[in-house]
């Protein structure tokens, strides 16, 4: 019961922080909360938790704001500027991951606290950050585009729900197939029937968050932002 109620309280505080990165930031600011949730979630990932009876990972309720921030920009800024979005993700992923793996090979001090615990979480085996970096640009690049597709099949103010959702969906989908499938399927310890758990509850909790940010992204939508104080 506790990890259910921190799990809704942090769902929260992660909303309000989104919100906040873009009323005082903008556009710049989503770009921003991109790089930052990209990594933030791939640390997070390393902790297992029980959450309503089911095992499963950190990282997935900050990784859908993810999906959140490039369906906004998409809304409000259009498909280039969700584009742009990823891109910053991608590298933002690969330059961390890159400078964490040097960072690993430096020789620790007898005396040295830290080196034990980086590798935990940052020494990722180069099967879980293949997932990670192909999963995370392949099912953004596609959210971009159903989102595109959908803004033009329902492009009613009102419909927003249906393209957040619809791509969000779909996409988030795609991305626990890959992540799950590249790190974890035939993997040892993990027969079939295991990775059929794991990714279905990984894409469960995904799709619980993403239906969750909906009014997130209205509210996001008619905010008065940075940019709008610059323009005046």
């Amino acid at each position: 019961m506790f990890n259910l109620l921190w799990g809704a309280a942090f769902a929260v505080v992660n909303f309000a922080l989104f919100l906040a990165c873009y009323r005082l930031f903008g556009r710049g600011g989503l770009y921003a909360w991109v790089g930052v949730a990209t990594v933030l979630a791939n640390i997070q990932v390393v902790k297992t938790i029980e959450l309503a009876g089911l095992v499963m990972t950190l990282g997935n309720t900050i990784y859908a704001t993810i999906f959140l921030a490039t369906d906004l920009l998409n809304e409000k800024h259009g498909e280039k500027a969700a584009k742009k979005a990823v891109y910053v993700g991608f590298f933002a992923l690969i330059a961390s991951t890159v400078m964490m793996q040097m960072a690993l090979v430096f020789e620790p001090t007898d005396t040295d606290v830290a080196q034990d615990s980086l590798e935990t979480i940052f020494g990722l085996l180069p099967r879980l950050a293949l997932g990670s970096l192909t999963a995370y640009f392949v099912s953004q690049w596609v959210d971009v585009k159903i989102f595109t597709l959908l803004k033009k099949a329902f492009p009613k103010p009102g419909q927003l729900w249906i393209r957040n959702n619809g791509s969000t969906a779909l996409s988030q989908l795609l991305d626990t197939f890959i992540f799950c499938s590249i790190a974890f399927l035939g993997a040892p310890g993990f027969p079939f029937d295991v990775w059929v758990q794991v990714a279905l509850t990984t894409y469960l909790i995904k799709l619980v968050v993403s239906v969750a940010s909906t009014p997130i992204i209205y509210w996001a939508r008619g905010m008065r932002t940075a940019d709008d104080e610059y323009a005046s």
